[in-house]
């Protein structure tokens, strides 16, 4: 039935079966909206649908939405890679399941693919405000379920993560995506445990880049590869993201810009400012006594 089907079509099918994956419901006004299509037409798309898929979705009359199923099964391939990329930049369309067009742009190959039911099951439970049960898989204690609250997923530059209140040791903590193998959506979360109570996720550190000042030849080349001005890169980063970000661009983080290396191009001049951050152990060459970890998952 697909192939007979035009790629206008297809994109709306496709737009539907991704919000019942990743939002587990959608209004018929959504997709009107998204594609500036009359009543008539979103109607028959959603007929469309359900032909194609009969028990993917069920319709509430009250709330006039219609629902995820638990028999869900996704008409569409979604790539997990990609559907990534686009939720990190606010694109909801699943049009990667139908083709996009093809670009001669290339990405470094991705070692770390999560499974794309287990992503759509946790930006569920954020965009629902809910808790989750997970089976999670951790470096110190095997496989446990625990009860998080997810509030962001994210891309520390090597993997994804969820950031999310662990009611287990009652904190904020990152979990790898492709550590959790299960995921059961739960009950409302209470106010400490969301987005606004984790503190190293509100507050944002300033940091001062500049080119290293011992590992640089040509300091120019730098500030035109980062796009800095008077010789340095000011950025606001939020502190649970800090180390990621430093260890990504391979910042020397040392008091006097010590590292050795042709990968050390930054340097930290403002390092005082990592005073009280969590999870810096991954910063290089960063060492400062007291300074516990928001991870260690």
């Amino acid at each position: 039935m697909l192939d007979s089907i035009s790629f206008a079509q297809k994109q709306r099918l496709a737009y539907i079966d991704f919000c019942l994956l990743f939002k587990g419901a959608i209004y018929r006004q959504d997709l009107i909206n998204r594609f500036q299509v009359g009543l008539s037409a979103g109607s028959r798309d959603f007929s469309i649908y359900k032909e194609l898929a009969p028990d993917n979705l069920s319709y509430d009359s009250r709330e006039k939405r219609y629902f995820q199923t638990p028999q869900f099964k996704p008409v569409f391939e979604h790539d997990a890679r990609r559907t990534l990329t686009k939720l990190a930049n606010d694109i909801s369309d699943g049009f990667d399941a139908i083709g996009d067009i093809h670009f001669p742009v290339e990405a470094p190959s991705s070692l770390n693919v999560p499974d794309i039911f287990i992503v759509a099951r946790l930006v569920q439970a954020i965009l629902n405000n809910k808790a989750v049960s997970v089976i999670y898989t951790s470096l110190s204690s095997g496989s446990n379920a625990r009860e998080l609250v997810p509030h962001s997923i994210v891309d520390n530059g090597l993997r994804w993560h969820v950031r999310a209140f662990d009611r287990k040791s009652q904190s904020f903590r990152d979990f790898v995506l492709t550590r959790i193998s299960k995921v059961t959506i739960k009950d409302t979360p209470n106010e400490d445990e969301s987005a606004q109570a984790d503190t190293e996720w509100q507050r944002l550190i300033p940091l001062q880049l500049v080119p290293h000042p011992k590992n640089v030849e040509h300091p120019t080349a730098i500030e035109m590869d980062y796009g800095m001005e008077n010789k340095q890169l000011l950025i606001e980063v939020r502190a649970a993201m800090a180390g990621y970000l430093l260890r990504r661009w391979n910042v020397d983080c040392t008091e006097r810009g010590t590292l050795k290396g042709a990968e050390y191009q930054l340097w930290l001049q403002n390092r005082f400012t990592l005073n009280n951050v969590q999870n810096l152990a991954i910063a290089p060459g960063y060492e400062a006594k007291g300074n516990g970890s928001g991870g260690g998952n």
